[in-house]
């Protein structure tokens, strides 16, 4: 049975609501009971401050004054302070209406003190986030036929921060540990960490819950094993006699978990009394309704699919925590969940063979993460072994002392045997990511400017000898004397056909813009597509700063070429990068990550196959970085 409820002294009990503002008429409680000072800035607090920098709120437009009306007619900028008669009133009545013991002392008015006045701002934006995650809490908690009012403990422990990390490693909205977050399937890689998935950990959090609360059978002494461990709570019962009341063993708990169930009390008050307190919630700019679910069954990264589908990066990392680098690291046998504003799921489903597709186009870059899945993932941590020294360390993993000193903390260079040590941070990765994904842009600036072959060797022809040592390819049953053909002629004919062309009257070449309508729908992606060009294409054509675009808007989507010869006009209709104006050349050195796609895009006008065919290539695979082939060119 419930406890009766703290009584505050008898000469202090008002019944009559006492309504004033912030620091005037305030009344006193009796705090000689404390056994402890309140700390002001706590690990609590600390959770709060951090959503002070959550880049989900960059740019949020609050609600309007007429959705902000409430039926207490506070001023905005009123901050409402009541007696003590009346928040024993109110949690008596909460009281009611749960299994867990909602009592209110000293402790628990600090608390509220901290959410409803010292970090209202930011109580308010919990307050958003809420419209967020709470239906999904409430979804789970029910289907473990626990109490409901459970949800605000994400509050207390992360403020609702999705990769919040506390000062011991705790991660994620329910601010699992490593060891306790693998006992119940939450997995921790380079690329994913499932204790910042919200659903999953939300899964773990209840599994949690409820093998505590068959430990102990009092949702109070529940939350405090959830907070500091079965561990510490049995030595408290044991130091306290046996006695099984949070209450009665707090003073025997470390003296974190002595504030936790106070402030998860006065949670549970503020978030039921909110408009009584005069908060006025920062409105998300996504709700719980209005997000879903895809399967991705290949690897893909966020920059993949917000240029496919033209969702806001931001709001891939921020409906997605759990993976850390942008990279859903998903093969075959082991697809993984991507959550979507629901508006972009046909966009992402209707186009998906097609986002595979574009990601196996560039296949040298999959290789490339595949492979950095597998290093990194295994040289992340080192298991310090009988012998070794930072100096041996350092080698090994190709970093400085003063690197591996700084990523652990060290303040001298004296290690155990057995230690872990980081080895490579996590900033590593993501450099490594942030540099691998500019290459994911189908157009890239050439590193290297080739000469272009405008004139053959003094004997009049280009030595195959000679070609194999400036393409490094092996070109078959061919005898030394024959000369290379250049794009499907001898050097002789390219020089003679560059010869006439200069003594012609020089053609000058200009541009029509060719217009499209944007239907509804219609993304730059798919626009892009259709007219053969690129998203980059389309955003330098028409000034865009980004990929936002309007039903009705007039788009340039190609470019007419007309070219004037003398003394008449000549009007070809076609994409003005096709055609070459004549058999020119360049030598390219290939680069790390380049692919026979990648490198015709740098070049305009050339393609795939004439590459293939001007450099005798029929295995892509067999090009190396270092490498120089031959590219055709416009004049």
């Amino acid at each position: 049975m419930k406890k009766n409820l703290f009584l505050p002294l008898m000469g202090f009990l008002l019944f009559i609501p006492f309504i004033t503002s912030f620091g005037q008429g305030k009344q006193n409680i009796d705090t000689t009971s404390r056994d402890f000072d309140f700390i002001k800035d706590d690990f609590i607090a600390a959770s709060l401050d951090s959503l002070a920098n959550l880049k989900y709120f960059d740019g949020f437009e609050c609600a309007s004054e007429k959705e902000l009306e409430n039926v207490f007619g506070f001023s905005q900028g009123f901050v409402p302070v009541y007696a003590d008669s009346v928040y024993y009133q109110r949690l008596l009545k909460l009281d009611a209406t749960t299994p867990i013991n909602l009592t209110y002392n000293q402790y628990v008015k600090d608390y509220i003190e901290l959410y409803a006045v010292k970090k209202r701002v930011l109580t308010q934006r919990v307050m958003g986030l809420a419209q967020i995650y709470f239906p999904m809490f409430e979804e789970h908690l029910d289907k473990f036929n626990m109490p409901l009012e459970l949800k605000y403990l994400a509050i207390v422990e992360s403020a609702l921060n999705p990769e919040a990390r506390s000062r011991v490693g705790a991660t994620g909205l329910w601010q699992f540990m490593y060891g306790t977050g693998k006992m119940y399937d939450l997995k921790v890689t380079s690329f994913v960490d499932d204790r910042r998935d919200p659903i999953r950990s939300t899964i773990a959090a209840c599994e949690h819950m409820n093998d505590l609360y068959k430990m102990y059978k009092d949702w109070l002494l529940v939350l405090a094993a959830y907070n500091s461990g079965p561990g510490n709570v049995n030595k408290a019962i044991r130091r306290s006699g046996g006695k099984m009341d949070f209450w009665q063993i707090r003073p025997f708990l470390p003296m974190e978990t002595r504030g936790y169930v106070p402030a998860f009390i006065a949670v549970t008050y503020v978030m039921s009394y909110a408009a009584e307190h005069n908060f006025r919630p920062e409105t998300p700019r996504i709700y719980h309704y209005e997000i879903d679910t895809v399967t991705v069954n290949d690897l893909l990264t966020f920059a993949q699919i917000s240029e496919f589908i033209q969702v806001p990066i931001e709001e891939l990392q921020f409906l997605n925590p759990s993976f850390k680098a942008g990279v859903i690291p998903a093969v075959e046998g082991n697809p993984y969940v991507l959550r979507l504003p629901k508006k972009y799921i046909p966009a992402f489903v209707n186009n998906e063979a097609q986002l595979y597709a574009m990601r196996a186009q560039r296949r040298t870059e999959h290789e490339q993460l595949v492979s950095m899945m597998k290093t990194v993932t295994s040289a992340e941590y080192h298991k310090v072994k009988r012998g070794e020294n930072l100096g041996l360390i350092s080698r090994k993993y190709r970093c400085s002392v003063n690197d591996l000193k700084k990523w652990n903390k060290l303040r001298s260079s004296n290690i155990a045997i057995g230690q872990r040590l980081i080895v490579r941070p996590e900033t590593a990765v993501d450099q490594q990511f942030a540099s691998l994904s500019k290459s994911n842009k189908n157009t890239i600036k050439p590193t290297e400017k080739a000469t272009v072959v405008r004139e053959a060797k003094a004997e009049g022809s280009l030595a195959v000898n000679d070609a194999k040592d400036e393409n490094s390819l092996a070109v078959n049953d061919t005898k030394a004397e024959s000369s290379l053909t250049v794009n499907g002629n001898s050097p002789e004919t390219s020089l003679a056909v560059n010869e006439t062309n200069s003594s012609q009257v020089k053609a000058t070449p200009s541009f029509e813009n060719i217009h499209h309508k944007v239907k509804a729908g219609e993304t730059l992606g798919k626009i892009a597509m259709k007219n053969n060009v690129t998203v980059s294409d389309l955003k330098q054509w028409n000034n865009l700063k980004n990929t936002v675009i309007r039903p009705g808007q007039q788009l340039i989507v190609n470019k007419k070429e007309i070219t004037e010869t003398g003394d008449e006009i000549a009007k070809q209709t076609k994409p003005a990068t096709k055609k070459k104006a004549s058999s020119e050349f360049v030598y390219y050195t290939i680069q790390r990550g380049d692919t026979l796609w990648t490198i015709a895009q740098k070049h305009e006008g050339c393609s795939v196959e004439e590459i293939k065919k001007l450099n005798n290539i029929h295995n892509e695979r067999s090009l190396k970085p270092g490498q120089k082939i031959k590219v055709a060119v416009v004049s």
